[in-house]
């Protein structure tokens, strides 16, 4: 009896027809996080991800449009003063970010197809950031920093989780291309000239004036 009174007391206890509305709903997305971990899956963060590659893009090359009302200021910035101020942060987060993406369960270091997709407009980018911005020393020693910090945690048995395989899939995609990139134009006559140092990273703007806008 004095149950029965204490359920009518609280009707909305046990889901009954007088629960809260969103007392399900919570109930239900409890339900799922618990079938996550279950799966033993790590998330990727499609959307991070997603939306960090197109703004790289529209930033990147919408860069140039601006720089057509003050020219020789903005010329400045871009090549000697904002390499400094963009890049070194830009790489250093990128790796701070990525020492966060380890975990213990090996079950979790597997890329989603979303993450897949994106590796290559993802390294595509990074190729032209390097090549385009001369940054190739700063993007090794990044890469190599990234792998140095691989192995040290596979010594722990920390694997990496699939926003750290993204990333790495995007870096070592792009070594790749640079070195693709600069085998192709390695005996190039007019690049050589352009570019006299040691370490011969070629521009792509500079490819397409000296050899695709001067034939038009």
């Amino acid at each position: 009896m004095e149950a029965a009174a204490r359920r009518r007391q609280h009707p909305g206890a046990a889901g009954g027809p007088g629960a809260q509305p969103g007392a399900s709903f919570l109930q239900a997305r409890h339900g799922s996080v618990n079938a996550d971990e279950a799966a033993g899956t790590a998330p990727f963060h499609l959307d991070l991800w997603f939306y960090f590659t197109l703004q790289n893009w529209v930033l990147d090359f919408g860069r140039p449009i601006a720089m057509i009302d003050s020219f020789e200021l903005l010329y400045y910035y871009d090549e000697y003063l904002g390499h400094s101020m963009w890049y070194i942060p830009f790489f250093l987060i990128l790796f701070m970010y990525f020492s966060g993406c380890f975990t213990a369960s090996k079950a979790e270091s597997l890329m989603p197809q979303s993450a897949l997709l994106l590796v290559v407009p993802s390294g595509l980018y990074y190729w032209y950031l390097v090549t385009e911005g001369q940054i190739f020393i700063l993007f090794i020693f990044t890469f190599f920093a990234m792998l140095a910090l691989v192995l040290h945690q596979k010594r722990k048995r920390l694997f990496l989780d699939s926003n750290g395989l993204f990333l790495f899939s995007s870096f070592a995609l792009t070594l790749l291309l640079v070195a693709l990139w600069v085998a192709w134009l390695w005996n190039d006559p007019v690049l050589r000239k352009k570019y006299p140092g040691v370490i011969y990273v070629p521009e792509p703007w500079a490819f397409y004036t000296l050899h695709v806008s001067s034939h038009h």
